[in-house]
């Protein structure tokens, strides 16, 4: 199920606006992101056509199981390497983007280790 670096992003962000909102379209993910729509469009139809993602006639975009569990997974990621940068004195905006930079490149064992070192030397 690997998918590259920016479609990560994308389903990333559709999973963060569908939690703010209660429907999310590609005018959203364009917002959020800072990118025209002609190039959400086309990440769309790509993440569409490797069932990621369904969108229905209205423009209505939806993670699909596959999708989701990428996105959750990612977000993972995210939540916990931003919050381990903070908590070792990195600024919060420089820990959010150190955090989405690495959460795409860390091998799942390294993640492993460092979400189990985390979780064994944060809980007091």
């Amino acid at each position: 199920m690997k998918v590259n670096e920016s479609a990560e992003n994308y389903l990333e962000t559709i999973l963060v606006l569908s939690q703010k909102r209660p429907v999310v379209r590609s005018v959203d993910i364009a917002e959020e992101l800072g990118f025209k729509k002609s190039s959400v469009s086309v990440a769309m139809k790509n993440l569409r056509e490797k069932n990621h993602i369904t969108v229905t006639r209205e423009g209505y975009i939806y993670l699909t199981e596959s999708g989701k569990e990428i996105a959750d997974m990612i977000y993972e990621r995210h939540q916990l390497l931003s919050s381990w940068l903070v908590s070792l004195g990195v600024d919060e905006s420089i820990a959010v983007e150190d955090a989405c930079r690495m959460e795409h490149i860390l091998s799942q064992e390294s993640y492993d280790a460092i979400k189990h070192y985390i979780k064994t030397h944060t809980s007091r």
